[in-house]
């Protein structure tokens, strides 16, 4: 259901700029749903050409590390992750938590 809300919210802003086509989102590897969940949901609320862009996640470790975490588990509002040189559980997000929509075609 989760994913549901967020596509609509997509989908509403997609539509303020017209007929949808095409619509473009960028889903963080440490975002809050999986994005082949996002892109099926939105696949199954409107009838127009849907890519999804994967963000790369980066951290940034008490340690001194900063760069891509080694996701342990990811899942629906959960993510578990490490840094992958000292190990330390779920460090500072600097990129990658976020689904943003980042491109609209209309008819």
């Amino acid at each position: 259901m989760h994913e549901t809300i967020i596509a609509k919210q997509i989908i509403d802003e997609a539509n303020k700029h017209g007929k949808p086509t095409e619509i473009t989102v960028e889903v963080g590897d440490l975002g809050h749903l999986p994005a082949h969940e996002l892109e099926q949901c939105l696949k199954n609320l409107i009838n127009c050409r849907i890519v999804v862009k994967n963000k790369k996640a980066v951290i940034k470790c008490s340690c001194g590390y900063k760069g891509e975490p080694k996701i342990i588990e990811k899942g629906h509002d959960l993510n578990i992750y490490e840094c992958p040189t000292c190990k330390t559980p779920n460090p500072e997000i600097l990129e990658g938590k976020d689904i943003k929509l980042v491109e609209v075609k209309t008819e």
